[in-house]
C-alpha cells in the first residue's frame, strides 16, 4: 500500500506539474499589439457593457487586466499628446508634443505636431504626405524594441489620422500608413518609405471607402437598447447637415456634383464607424502579409481606431450615434482577436487596450440637470484682452492667438517695447482668471522655476515646454468647453477628460481588476520592462507590477 500511494502521488504531480507548464508564457510575446481609441471615456465603456458580446473588449476585461484607474497627468488631453504619452511614457513636457498644434512665435505660424516640409507623399496626395515624427523628442517603446533587436524586430503604426499612425510608430518603424481623404487610400511618406508595398497597393485597389459608403448608416442594434443615451434625434446634437437621427445616407453625404465630373468626398468615412472596419482590415492584412509574429523576435503593431472622436465631436458622449459607434468598434477588436486565436495563439501575444482621451459631456445636456457648464467664447475674449493690453502699453499686436488653452503674445513686439514678459504674462493671467469659465489661468514663467507636487498646476506643468508652450496656460472649470462647430471637445485635465479604460489581454497578462490609480505614462516603461528591452529615453512611468507573475 505504501508503494501505491508514492506511485499515486508521484502520478498526481507529474500531472500537475504538467498542467501548470502548460499556461507558462513564452520568455517574450512574439507580438505587441497596441490599440488605442480615441475619445472612450472610462464610464462609456461601463454603461454599454451589459450589450457588450464576450468575443471583444468584454473578452479583454474577463480574461485580462483590466485597470479601473487609468488617467492621464497633464493639462492638453488631447490626441496628439496622447499618442506621444503612451508611446513614450513621458509627459509632454519632457517628449514634446505638448498639443495637436503650437504657435511658433519668431516664425509667426503654427506647427502642426507631424509636419515635416523634408517629408514626401508616398501613395497618396501630395498635401496629405508631409508628415513624420521629428517633432517628438522622446524615443518610443516601438524604437528601443528595434533598437535593441538590431533592426530584427517589424514594428508599423496605422490609423485613419497621421498623426496616430506616425507618432506611435515611432522614429525606427518599418512603416506608418494612414488615411488620404481625396483617394480614399492608405498612404505613407518618405521619412519610411520609397513606396508602398504591393500588398498594400492591392488593398488600396479594392476601393473599399467607396464600399463602405454606398450604404446607409443604420444602428446595429434597436436604438432603444443603448443605455443612457438622450433621444436620437436629441437638437442638442450638431449631427450632418443638421440631421441628428438615424439612418444616414453616407452615398449622398459623400457625392459632390451631378452627372458631370461627380468625384466622391471620401472624408465622409472619417466620420462614420466604417473608418474603424477600415483600419481593421488594414491591421489584418497587415499581420498575414508582413508576417507578424512569425519568429522569435518581438514584432509591434499600433492600432488606432478614431471614429469615435469624429462622432463625439458631432453628437456627444451620450449620443445613440456613439454607443452605436462603440458597440461596432467592439466587433472590430473580436476580429483582432479571433486573427490572434487563429494564426498566433493568445499566449504568444501581448495586447494592451487604452483611450487617449476622454470627452466632456455637451454642456447643454448638463444644464439640463443644472450642473455647472458652459461655453467659453474665444473671439469676445480675445477682443477683450487686447482692448486691455492696449490702454496699459499702447496700440499694439500685443496678442498672437489664442492655440488649444494657451494664450502666445508676441514676443518681438515685447522686447522692442522693453516691457519685461514675466510682467506682461501676470497681467494677461489676472485678466483672463475674471471671465466665466476659466478655472485657472498661468504664467508659463511660473513653471520655469517652480515644481509642483500635485494638484491642476502639476497637470499644468507636466505640460509645459519652454520652446512649444505659450505665455499663459488656461484650463477651463470642469464641465465648460471652448466653443467651436462642434458641440463638445476634450482640453482639460478633469475626470471626464483624464479618466481612461486600461486592459491588458494575453501573454503574462493573467485575470485581474486593478482599482489603484495609475498613469498613461506607466504603458510604455511595463511593455520596456517586460519585453527586456532599455526604457524610452524621457520615460517617466512606473512598471505595473501586476502583470508581473
Amino acid at each position: 500500500m505504501k508503494r501505491l500511494y508514492t506511485i499515486l502521488y508521484l502520478l498526481v504531480f507529474t500531472l500537475s506539474a504538467t498542467s501548470q507548464s502548460a499556461y507558462i508564457p513564452p520568455e517574450k510575446p512574439r507580438l505587441v499589439i497596441s490599440i488605442i481609441v480615441e475619445q472612450l471615456r472610462y464610464d462609456q465603456l461601463e454603461r454599454i457593457w451589459d450589450i457588450l458580446p464576450d468575443n471583444g473588449m468584454k473578452r479583454m476585461i474577463n480574461e485580462g487586466t483590466y485597470y479601473r484607474n487609468a488617467s492621464i497627468d497633464y493639462l492638453s488631453t488631447q490626441a496628439a499628446p496622447g499618442f506621444a504619452t503612451i508611446s513614450t511614457g513621458a509627459s509632454p513636457s519632457a517628449h514634446g508634443i505638448t498639443s495637436d498644434s503650437w504657435f511658433h512665435p519668431f516664425n509667426n505660424e503654427m506647427i502642426y505636431c507631424v509636419q515635416d516640409a523634408n517629408a514626401s507623399p508616398v501613395g497618396g496626395s501630395f498635401e496629405t504626405g508631409l508628415f513624420s515624427p521629428v517633432n517628438l523628442l522622446s524615443s518610443t517603446f516601438a524604437d528601443e524594441l528595434q533598437m535593441s533587436s538590431c533592426g530584427g524586430s517589424k514594428v508599423y503604426g496605422i490609423g485613419i489620422r497621421e498623426m496616430s499612425a506616425i507618432i506611435t510608430a515611432g522614429h525606427a518603424a518599418d512603416g506608418a500608413f494612414w488615411y488620404d481623404d481625396r483617394t480614399g487610400t492608405w498612404m505613407s511618406s518618405t521619412y519610411y518609405t520609397r513606396n508602398l508595398p504591393p500588398w498594400l497597393m492591392d488593398l488600396n485597389a479594392m476601393l473599399l471607402p467607396g464600399q463602405y459608403l454606398n450604404q446607409e448608416w443604420k444602428p446595429l442594434l434597436d436604438p432603444a437598447t443603448y443605455p443612457g443615451c438622450q433621444p436620437d434625434s436629441s437638437s442638442l446634437e450638431r449631427g450632418f447637415n443638421g440631421q441628428t437621427w438615424f439612418p444616414y445616407d453616407l452615398k449622398s453625404m459623400s457625392t459632390k456634383g451631378r452627372l458631370i465630373n461627380v468625384t466622391r468626398d471620401y472624408s465622409v468615412l472619417r466620420e462614420t464607424p466604417f473608418a474603424d472596419d477600415f483600419t481593421t482590415d488594414l491591421a489584418l492584412r497587415l499581420i498575414d502579409n508582413e508576417q507578424l509574429g512569425q519568429d522569435e523576435v518581438t514584432d509591434f503593431l499600433a492600432v488606432t481606431y478614431s471614429a469615435t472622436d469624429y462622432i463625439g465631436h458631432r453628437f456627444g458622449p451620450s449620443s445613440v450615434e456613439i454607443s452605436d459607434a462603440l458597440v461596432r468598434l467592439d466587433r472590430n477588436i473580436a476580429r483582432l482577436l479571433e486573427k490572434i486565436d487563429g494564426s498566433l495563439g493568445k499566449k504568444n501575444v501581448l495586447v494592451c487596450l487604452v483611450s487617449a482621451h476622454g470627452v466632456s459631456e455637451i454642456p447643454a445636456v448638463l444644464e439640463q440637470s443644472r450642473i455647472p457648464s458652459g461655453y467659453f467664447r474665444l473671439n469676445q475674449s480675445l477682443q477683450l484682452l487686447r482692448s486691455y493690453l492696449n490702454a496699459i502699453y499702447g496700440q499694439g499686436d500685443w496678442v498672437r492667438g489664442f492655440y488649444d488653452s494657451q494664450i502666445f503674445l508676441n514676443r518681438g513686439l515685447i522686447e522692442d517695447a522693453k516691457i519685461n514678459i514675466e510682467d506682461i504674462q501676470k497681467k494677461v493671467a489676472r485678466f483672463m482668471v475674471q471671465f466665466s469659465g476659466i478655472a485657472a489661468a498661468v504664467p508659463t514663467s511660473a513653471f520655469e522655476m517652480s515644481d509642483f507636487s500635485g494638484g491642476l498646476l502639476r497637470k499644468m506643468s507636466n505640460n509645459f515646454s519652454q520652446q512649444r508652450s505659450g505665455d499663459v496656460m488656461v484650463a477651463f472649470n470642469p464641465g465648460w468647453v471652448e466653443k467651436t462647430d462642434n458641440v463638445t471637445g476634450h482640453n482639460s485635465p478633469w475626470e471626464y477628460d483624464s479618466h481612461v479604460p486600461l486592459i491588458w489581454y494575453g501573454w503574462t497578462a493573467s485575470k485581474a481588476s486593478v482599482t489603484r490609480s495609475v498613469s498613461t505614462r506607466d504603458i510604455a516603461t511595463t511593455l520596456s520592462v517586460l519585453c527586456k528591452v532599455p526604457l524610452p529615453s524621457a520615460s517617466s512611468g512606473d512598471p505595473l507590477h501586476e502583470l508581473f507573475r
